[in-house]
């Protein structure tokens, strides 16, 4: 009687039109295990998950540009021979073991940073509830954070390098600009333009990352809800994720698209 009332007895593509029809509408369905409707769940847990993905975004590129502009004025020396050392070792290491150590290390043995929720319990008014926040946010952000670094400091390195090879470089050298000028209004202008294109992928590929930060860190977010779903077998839950997640990636794309049009006069969008 249960399966005839959910129309599982129905014809497939009846069932996926009416769950079409449903989702166009904003409507995704029950949650099997909590018993609440999915954008309720999903609209709760999207918060917490989008202001630890912005503090991580943030700290990704005040991490990873500094990074890549002392690696590349150095090119071939220690200081470059260090980073590039410390991003193969980043790029090589699974990130759910590096969030391990990370929560063992300051969760556990030195109990700088709390080991889940989101707010500490004693928090109490406005402030303390938004610092609290913040201080449960920082040990998961800048896990990710450190992974992120990784293509940033790749591809502006990378810019910075070939941009001091373009023949206007050389040029505005022989006239006798001065360096400084040359480094900060041409070469880094232009060699900014990758990780511009680069940063909405960069906000799809970290809330992608928080699937194994939250659910290791303990963080109640949308990352932690997709493995609960999962093992929980929460098949409306897993769905709606699962579509929030392609709409979340074409929305990168747009937005690098935007970002470029906008960095880069010589693009148009028509």
């Amino acid at each position: 009687a249960l399966r005839r009332a959910a129309g599982l007895y129905d014809p497939w593509w009846e069932q996926y039109l009416r769950w079409l029809g449903h989702a166009i509408h904003g409507n995704l369905g029950m949650s099997y295990n909590l018993k609440e409707p999915v954008t309720t769940v999903i609209g709760q847990r999207a918060v917490n998950t989008f202001w630890m993905s912005l503090l991580s975004v943030i700290l990704t590129y005040l991490f990873a540009v500094p990074m890549s502009i002392v690696a590349a004025r150095h090119e071939g020396k220690w200081q470059d021979r260090l980073w590039l050392t410390y991003n193969s070792i980043t790029f090589g290491i699974p990130p759910y073991v590096f969030y391990l150590v990370m929560i063992f290390i300051f969760g556990y043995s030195l109990g700088w940073f709390p080991t889940g929720g989101t707010v500490s319990p004693n928090a109490v008014g406005f402030v303390a509830v938004f610092f609290s926040r913040i201080y449960h946010m920082i040990l998961p952000a800048f896990s990710l954070a450190v992974f992120g670094t990784v293509a940033i400091f790749t591809y502006f390195r990378s810019g910075i390098l070939d941009e001091e090879t373009q023949d206007y470089v050389r040029t505005a050298r022989a006239k006798g600009v001065k360096e400084r000028v040359i480094f900060t209004r041409h070469i880094l202008r232009n060699a900014s333009l990758p990780i511009a294109a680069n940063f909405g992928f960069v906000i799809t590929g970290l809330l992608g990352g928080a699937i194994f930060a939250e659910t290791i860190f303990g963080y109640p977010g949308l990352g932690q809800l997709f493995i609960t779903s999962i093992t929980g077998r929460d098949y409306s839950m897993i769905t709606a994720l699962i579509l929030l997640n392609g709409f979340l990636g074409l929305l990168g794309a747009l937005l690098s698209d935007i970002i470029m049009a906008i960095v880069d006069p010589r693009i148009r969008i028509q």
